[in-house]
C-alpha cells in the first residue's frame, strides 16, 4: 500500500499538462493560459475625460461651443485656447484640450456649478450617439453655447492619456493563470480576442454493478448511482469536462469493450477495484499492459483505489464502490490529476488543527469528515465507507496520520 500523501502527490506530479490551442477569449473561462497574453490595443485606447464638466483650452474665461458624449465619432471638433465643450466622462477629449475642468470646481457666468445642475439633463451623459458632437446643450440656458465658464486649473488635468495603463505589447496576463471573469474583462479590454489555453481534459465515467441504477426507487438488493455527481463537480473544479457516464454491469467482456471504445484522457471506473469476484477492472488493465502508478492506498476508508496508464496515454483511475471511500479516492487522486493535466498552478496545501476523535490504524491514515468550528476543524461522528451521510454537512475531509494527536494538524481536502 502507498502511503497516502506519497499517492496523492504522485497523482499531481505524474502526468503533465495538454497542448494549448486557440481558444476565444470569452469562452475561456476557468481554462489556464498555455502563452501569455499582450495588450494589443493601448489603455486606454484614446485620450478621454476622466471626469464630468468642461473640456477647456488655454486659459479661462472659456467660451462654452457644445456637448460631448462618450461614443463612437468619425471626427471630432478641436479646441482653440479661451474655447471650452461640455465633456461625459469617457469622451474623447477634442485636439486643442489642455485639461478637462470638473462641473465641482467650475462656474458657468460667475455661478458656481451644484451636482443637481450637472444632472439636469435630457438623458443620461453616457449615452453614446454621434449626432450629440457639439450640439447646442439641452439644459438650462446658462449651459448653451455662448456662455461663459470659468475656473482654476489645478495640478491635474483629469484626462486619462492613451496607453497610461497599458501600451501595446506590454504583459496583460503570464501564462499559468486560470482564466477569470476579472482577467477575460482585461484581455478584450486590451483588445485581444483569442488566447492559447490548455484544453481541459475530457472525462468518462463508468460507473459499474449489477445492483446500480440511475433513476427511480431502488428495489430489493439494488442502489442509486451516486457517482456521476460527484465526480461531475470534482471533475469540473479540476478544470476538466466530463463528457460521458456509462452503467456497466458486471461483465468482464462488457467493461473490456468500454475501456477499448473510451477515447476521452481519463477513464474514471466505479467499483470493479478489489478482488472480489465481481472486481474485474485490475484484470483487464494488466492484460492491457497498462503502468500501475498506484494501486491500493494505506487510507481508511479508499484503500483499494489505483491509478493506471494505459500505452496510448489514456489514464484510468480505479475508485472503491462504497460511495464515501469513492470521494476519498476522487479527491486523493483524480481531483490532482485532472488539475495537472488542465495545467492549474499547485495550490498551497490546506491544513487546520482538528479537534474531536477517530479511531487510528497503524501505518494508516484516516479520513474523517470535518466541520469548521473557528480556526479549527471538527471532527464529525459517524462516517462509513458506504454512507455519505456524514460528508453531507461537512466543509472538508481531514487526513489523519496514524500518529495524529487531537488538537494537532491536519491535511484538509475541501468537499465539492
Amino acid at each position: 500500500m502507498m502511503p497516502w500523501p506519497h499517492a496523492h502527490a504522485l497523482a499531481r506530479e505524474i502526468a503533465r499538462p495538454l497542448p494549448g490551442r486557440k481558444t476565444p477569449v470569452v469562452q475561456a473561462g476557468g481554462q489556464v493560459l498555455a502563452s501569455p497574453i499582450a495588450c494589443v490595443r493601448p489603455v486606454p485606447a484614446f485620450d478621454n475625460a476622466a471626469m464630468d464638466g468642461f473640456a477647456v483650452s488655454g486659459e479661462p474665461p472659456w467660451s462654452i461651443t457644445g456637448l460631448l458624449l462618450a461614443g463612437g465619432f468619425d471626427t471630432l471638433p478641436s479646441l482653440s485656447p479661451g474655447e471650452a465643450m461640455e465633456i461625459a466622462t469617457g469622451a474623447p477629449v477634442p485636439p486643442g484640450t489642455t485639461a478637462v475642468l470638473p462641473y465641482e470646481e467650475s462656474a458657468v457666468e460667475g455661478r458656481p456649478i451644484s451636482r443637481s445642475d450637472s444632472s439636469q439633463v435630457d438623458g443620461p451623459l453616457s449615452r453614446s450617439d454621434s449626432s450629440q458632437l457639439g450640439r447646442p446643450l439641452s439644459r438650462s440656458d446658462r449651459f448653451q453655447p455662448g456662455r461663459t465658464v470659468s475656473g482654476v486649473v489645478r495640478g491635474r488635468t483629469h484626462i486619462r492619456r492613451t496607453g497610461e495603463t497599458l501600451a501595446v505589447g506590454a504583459l496583460v496576463s503570464p501564462p499559468g493563470r486560470i482564466v477569470t471573469a476579472t482577467l477575460a474583462a482585461a484581455a478584450v479590454q486590451a483588445g485581444v480576442d483569442d488566447v492559447i489555453t490548455h484544453r481541459p481534459p475530457t472525462v468518462t465515467l463508468l460507473v459499474t454493478g449489477d445492483e446500480v441504477i440511475s433513476e427511480g426507487t431502488p428495489g430489493p438488493g439494488q442502489v442509486r448511482d451516486s457517482f456521476t455527481g460527484l465526480v461531475t463537480a470534482i471533475t469540473t473544479r479540476a478544470g476538466g469536462v466530463l463528457t460521458a457516464s456509462h452503467h456497466q454491469p458486471d461483465d468482464p467482456s462488457t467493461l473490456a469493450a468500454a475501456l477499448d471504445r473510451t477515447a476521452t484522457d481519463v477513464i474514471v471506473v466505479s467499483g470493479s477495484s478489489s478482488a472480489g469476484a465481481a472486481d474485474h477492472l485490475h484484470t483487464l488493465l494488466t492484460e492491457r499492459s497498462a503502468t500501475w502508478h498506484v494501486r491500493g492506498v494505506a487510507c481508511r476508508p479508499g484503500h483499494p483505489q489505483a491509478l493506471a496508464e494505459l500505452p496510448d496515454g489514456r489514464w484510468v483511475v480505479s475508485l472503491p464502490g462504497n460511495p464515501f471511500a469513492g470521494l476519498v479516492a476522487a479527491l486523493t487522486l483524480l481531483e490532482p490529476l485532472l488539475e495537472t493535466l488542465a495545467g492549474r498552478p499547485t495550490k498551497p496545501s490546506l491544513t487546520a488543527p482538528v479537534t474531536g476523535t477517530a479511531k487510528l490504524t497503524p501505518e494508516t491514515a484516516r479520513i474523517v469528515p470535518v466541520t469548521w468550528a473557528g480556526v479549527s476543524a471538527h471532527i464529525i461522528q459517524g462516517s462509513t465507507p458506504a454512507g455519505l451521510h456524514a460528508a453531507a454537512t461537512a466543509d472538508a475531509l481531514a487526513v489523519l496520520p496514524a500518529t495524529w494527536t487531537p488538537n494537532t494538524p491536519a491535511h484538509l481536502l475541501p468537499l465539492p
